[in-house]
């Protein structure tokens, strides 16, 4: 099983920036497809963007334009760069690496004040 942590989640104004990213504990990391999910309160989990291992990226159609991931495969992460964030973008992240099974890390929290 791969362990997923999360970090760089905050509280940030309308029209910022965070940067989110996720480390894993197993080179399985490498050849996985990673993404990002969120879960706003009282919303079901939904997916934000994937990439994978030969680098084809997704987006959420809410996300794109404004958010970027990307992988670094030398040192085990994935990363979430979001700006120009709405009040909407409001809610909990995971980092998400899919093999034979999907793992999922904690969750970290965004939160956009308008």
């Amino acid at each position: 099983q791969v362990q997923l942590v999360e970090s760089g989640g905050g509280l940030v104004q309308a029209g910022g920036s965070l940067s989110l990213s996720c480390t894993a504990s197993s080179f399985i990391f490498r050849v996985s497809i990673l993404g990002w999910y969120r879960q706003a309160p009282g919303k079901q989990r939904e997916l934000v963007a994937t990439i994978t291992s030969g680098g084809s990226i997704t987006y959420a159609d809410s996300v794109k334009g404004r958010f970027t991931i990307s992988r670094d495969n030398t040192k085990n992460t994935v990363s979430l760069q979001m700006n120009g964030l709405k009040p909407e973008d409001t809610a909990i992240y995971y980092c998400t690496s899919k093999y034979s099974t999907t793992n999922w890390g904690q969750g970290t929290q965004v939160t956009v004040t308008s």
